[in-house]
């Protein structure tokens, strides 16, 4: 099969995103309507034959809630399109925080997303930095878990000669070694504790922070407010320029306006979420993830294996 048999189509959370990929990959992204009702119902269309094609839709799923809904109703379209192979490439995975009943009478949304995936006729997803590794598990079709260490790394190699990882809790450690093991550096600890949503207390620094550079790293950043506040913690600790890798930039409410008035001295996000900080921070950096997700869709559609993308120390 040649490799002009596989199309790429784009949802309306991230098109700027999707249109990298294509570049990447030397192909235009494939045609595409869609629509509103007058009430906001979605309405779909495929522009171009995709029977018998191999079909990437590119679409995150972050709020509001009709990216998600957006992002089936394609998937479904395809389908029914006769699409021989559907890939949903999800570069942000909403819905994903909920990924455990820890306390009664709430919804696992993460394993209900993934049922909604399957049911729709996705046959394959391709996301980044999932909230919880362990959410893969929640799938009965495969899903290819890239990591965002590999586009943030090389913006750090060279910053400092006394750096220090940080992971904002215990949940991150894995993700927060592999780093400190590219970068040869030591790992600190965030020690926090959660009263209720998007709020967070630094109870402890497990690990010494002072004189050194640091590097926070997380998967997403939502209000800022747990993010300005272990700036705090590491500053009163003794840390000196203080750094940020996180993936996912949500960034909602006053969050900007927030990192903006912290001590960071920059904070890097990708461009899973369509993001557009200027004229609003000069402390936030946008680096593109379009070239890890084009290598990712070239090898699933050629059979290779993709293993070297999920970039993560296995120890």
């Amino acid at each position: 099969m040649a490799i002009t048999d596989f199309k790429i189509f784009s949802g309306g959370s991230n098109r700027p995103l999707a249109e990298k990929i294509a570049r990447k990959l030397d192909r235009p992204l494939g045609a595409l309507e869609l629509k509103r009702f007058s009430d906001g119902e979605i309405w779909v269309k495929y522009g171009e034959n995709i029977r018998g094609s191999e079909v990437f839709i590119v679409q995150s799923t972050n709020p509001p809630a009709e990216n998600l809904m957006e992002l089936l109703i394609m998937i479904d379209a395809a389908k029914r399109a006769s699409a021989k192979r559907i890939s949903a490439v999800i570069p942000y995975f909403g819905y994903a925080r909920q990924d455990r009943k820890d306390q009664p009478r709430v919804s696992i949304t993460s394993k209900l997303v993934a049922n909604l995936l399957t049911i729709a006729g996705a046959d394959r997803v391709i996301t980044m930095d999932l909230h919880a590794s362990q959410i893969q598990g929640f799938f009965d079709i495969p899903l290819d878990h890239l990591y965002a260490s590999s586009v943030f790394a090389p913006q750090f190699l060279n910053i400092s000669d006394n750096l220090v990882v940080v992971s904002p809790d215990v949940g991150g450690i894995k993700i927060a070694r592999s780093y400190a093991k590219r970068l040869n550096a030591s790992l600190v600890v965030i020690d926090k504790r959660r009263p209720k949503q998007n709020m967070a207390e630094v109870v402890n620094i497990i690990g010494s922070v002072e004189d050194k550079d640091v590097l926070i790293v997380d998967d997403l950043i939502d209000t800022a407010g747990t993010f300005v506040g272990a700036i705090e913690a590491l500053k009163k600790n003794g840390a000196k320029c203080i750094y940020g890798a996180i993936t996912h930039p949500l960034l909602s409410g006053t969050a900007v306006e927030r990192v903006q008035n912290s001590q960071i001295t920059k904070l890097y996000v990708t461009d899973s979420i369509d993001f557009r900080p200027e004229g609003k921070t000069d402390k936030i950096k946008v680096v593109s993830a379009s070239d890890l997700f084009a290598e990712a869709i070239r090898r699933t559609f050629n059979n290779e294996s993709i293993s070297s993308l999920f970039d993560i120390d296995k120890g």
